[in-house]
């Protein structure tokens, strides 16, 4: 009966630790940024995009296309670090677990 307590106990506070990490990760402020740096966005850890910054410079009616490819890279660029954030704090929980 013991080793069921044990158990208990230690995953309670294996979904305590994941808890904290995952509000550690949601109140995390993620940037990406595309070629040059024309356009910058930024996410919170939940992936909302909090701010999109694109430089006058890219801003051509005559090539709409160009923006729409930077703001798509700088997007990406930040969802992927959401992605290996994520993995680094709580892949380290669930390493060796059954899906």
């Amino acid at each position: 009966m013991m080793n069921m307590q044990k158990m208990m106990k230690q995953a309670q506070d294996l979904q305590k630790n994941m808890k904290i990490a995952q509000a550690e990760i949601e109140a995390t402020t993620f940037y990406g940024t595309s070629a040059q740096e024309l356009v910058k966005v930024a996410f919170t850890g939940d992936r909302k995009m909090t701010q999109i910054d694109i430089s006058p410079d890219l801003i051509d009616p005559e090539d709409s296309e160009t923006l729409s490819d930077m703001i798509t890279q700088a997007v990406n660029a930040a969802l992927v670090d959401i992605d290996k954030t994520t993995e680094q704090k709580l892949g380290k929980f669930t390493k060796g677990l059954p899906f």
